[in-house]
């Protein structure tokens, strides 16, 4: 054995920043501790009378209660994390309205007609897909979670064992179904044109050795035909699963990496009107998804399918503006 140190692999700005993230989570909830404990020695024992980590809105400058900030933010589904973000946000002052549209087209319809502040469901790639099929121009306003995909089966233990001619579903829309077969891809199933860019479609497809016929369905409902018979695998987030299925990222047959450089499109935002970039309550809204108890309430729900992600609004802005080019070449 040599003595030499290994060169260590270089890390993604992606892997560095949910790192750093969760670095800076744990000295927030380290400062939070220090503190209750610095006023309890102060008050000698009297009784704190509000909850770790959180005060109401500030009051003003004659002592009233200073109104709270409120939006509504559009959503594909409901779900405990988003309550666990209204709550501590009320703490801060800002008050969440969750618009629940079931449907992953409806909630940037609603924004940019105005029924709606924001909304938090996508990622950057389906957002440029959006804004160039319908002219608009909604904008991240910062990174919330990436989701980790992976090919999964109900029966077969490997991707050796797909069978000649074996049927896969993937996504139907461009931005998902080209993840999927990026996945596929680097499960060396498939290979894709040089030049299929970032929203490869079947039609991409350069070598199929096993002759695989490939399913397009909606992303969300993939999971539910996951036990479908004529079905040899599927491609779909982990967190996609409802929690009863017990299907989680150990189940895959091939897991794809997440945090790799390549998967910065898939970052999820809260995404809002370009005309409304600088409203306050974006801000605050921010502070609470750094929060520990929103952490902690989406390791809950997802066991750490999804994790949450901190990148800059420059670095999002950049990335959906050469996507949005690349998709409006494709139109």
């Amino acid at each position: 054995m040599s003595d030499e140190k290994s060169t260590p692999e270089p890390r993604s700005d992606l892997r560095s920043a949910v790192e750093a993230n969760s670095k800076k989570k744990r000295n927030i909830l380290i400062g939070v501790i220090a503190a209750v404990v610095a006023a309890v020695l102060v008050v000698g024992g009297i009784v704190l009378g509000t909850s770790l980590g959180g005060q109401k809105a500030e009051a003003d400058g004659d002592g009233a209660a200073a109104e709270p900030i409120k939006v509504k933010i559009a959503v594909s589904e409901d779900s405990a994390f988003q309550d666990a973000i209204k709550e501590v946000a009320a703490e801060k002052g800002l008050e969440i309205e969750w618009v629940n549209t079931e449907d992953w087209v409806l909630p940037n319809t609603e924004l940019v007609a105005g029924t709606v502040d924001a909304n938090a469901f996508q990622h950057i790639l389906y957002l440029s897909a959006f804004n160039a099929e319908n002219g608009a121009d909604l904008t991240p306003v910062f990174s919330t979670v990436i989701t980790q995909w992976g090919i999964f089966s109900a029966t077969l233990g490997s991707t050796d064992d797909i069978p000649e001619g074996g049927r896969i579903a993937i996504p139907d829309d461009p931005s998902n179904g080209g993840r999927a077969l990026n996945i596929l891809a680097s499960a060396g199933l498939i290979e894709l044109a040089d030049d299929a860019g970032d929203f490869p479609s079947t039609d991409d497809v350069t070598s199929n050795p096993k002759n695989l016929e490939f399913v397009e369905i909606g992303a969300r409902t993939i999971p539910q035909q996951f036990d479908d018979p004529s079905l040899s695998a599927v491609v779909v987030g982990t967190s996609y699963f409802d929690p009863s299925q017990g299907v989680g990222k150990d189940d895959a047959l091939f897991l794809d990496d997440s945090l790799d450089e390549k998967n910065l499109p898939y970052i999820n935002v809260i995404a809002t009107r370009a005309d409304d970039v600088d409203n306050p309550a974006w801000k605050i809204l921010k502070e609470v998804y750094a929060d520990p108890r929103v952490a902690a309430a989406l390791e809950e729900e997802y066991f750490g399918n999804t994790v949450l992600v901190d990148v800059s609004v420059d670095t999002l802005r950049d990335k959906l503006a050469e996507l949005q080019e690349s998709a409006e070449e494709n139109k």
